[in-house]
């Protein structure tokens, strides 16, 4: 009898995004290739959404959607490559190529500069996006992040890749379920949809990326950054410790905001962080204090 993770049961709920989400389609950048992107529409300020490590834009930002598009913000958000519906390609994962996807991206929509907000891995690549691109960068807002991955404990988890992937490539619904269950997440509509977002994902790049991030570390260059920046602080993050992320803060001689939560205060604790994002919005100029406000 296969063990219990392995085993598979007709789910309960279908697939359905617990919220409704903004258009998606699959935008051709000549020379790149294809992209999966949510955009909102409309002729408000561009912000561009960067997901975290092992998820989708849908799955990061899908609290976040709704009241961006009220502040008058055009929401942009794509999957990266390897996670969810984007890129696949035999080069190996990293994060300046999603930085690289993510410009030539706006830049092939002609939404001229943008805002990026970048959310755990998506700090990473933001980062690099204002450092390889400053002219295309009018402001970053960096959550739930830090400058540098390369903490012992860190770099153990992400080095501990190869058999995360052996996992995935085995039962990958099975494997994402399971990990959902043991953050506390019980089997309901949301998280039946949340596993079917995760398992969009390439076990390679997702562990690959994982790699990425245990070797990153941006401070000796945060200097070289000019662009107005934010940071998001999750205050009970387990993950990605707030002292990090007030570090990258002080780096950058940015503002920081609090947002209740831990690392998925996006999702858990929606109204606080939002407030918090959209006050970081406001900061680096993306949104006007009345529609923030409003």
């Amino acid at each position: 009898m296969p063990p219990p993770l392995l085993r598979r049961r007709a789910p309960r709920w279908a697939p359905e995004p617990p919220v409704e989400l903004p258009p998606g389609r699959v935008v051709h950048v000549p020379g790149r290739g294809e992209y999966f992107v949510r955009d909102s529409g409309g002729d408000g300020p561009p912000v561009l959404l960067l997901h975290g490590w092992t998820a989708t834009a849908d799955l990061n930002w899908h609290a976040q959607y709704g009241a961006l598009v009220a502040a008058g913000l055009r929401v942009l958000a794509l999957d990266h490559r390897g996670h969810g519906r984007g890129l696949r390609t035999y080069a190996d994962f990293r994060l300046a190529d999603c930085a690289d996807d993510a410009i030539a991206l706006t830049e092939h929509l002609g939404t001229g500069p943008v805002t990026v907000a970048g959310y755990s891995m998506g700090g990473p690549i933001a980062l690099l996006t204002a450092r390889r691109h400053p002219g295309t960068v009018r402001g970053l807002v960096l959550c739930a992040t830090s400058s540098n991955w390369r903490s012992p404990r860190i770099r153990g988890l992400w080095w501990s890749m190869a058999l995360f992937r052996l996992w995935l490539g085995l039962a990958p619904y099975e494997v994402w379920r399971g990990g959902l269950r043991l953050v506390g997440l019980p089997d309901s509509a949301t998280t039946t949809w949340m596993a079917a977002e995760l398992v969009r994902g390439s076990a390679r790049d997702v562990a690959e990326a994982g790699r990425e991030l245990g070797r990153f570390d941006a401070r000796p260059w945060l200097a070289e950054i000019r662009a107005p920046a934010a940071v998001v602080v999750t205050r009970e993050d387990r993950a990605v410790p707030p002292r990090w992320q007030r570090a990258l803060a002080v780096g950058l001689g940015a503002a920081t905001f609090d947002s209740p939560g831990d690392h998925f205060a996006c999702g858990e604790e929606p109204e606080g962080f939002n407030a918090a994002f959209l006050a970081a919005l406001r900061h680096v100029g993306a949104v006007a204090p009345a529609r923030a406000a409003a």
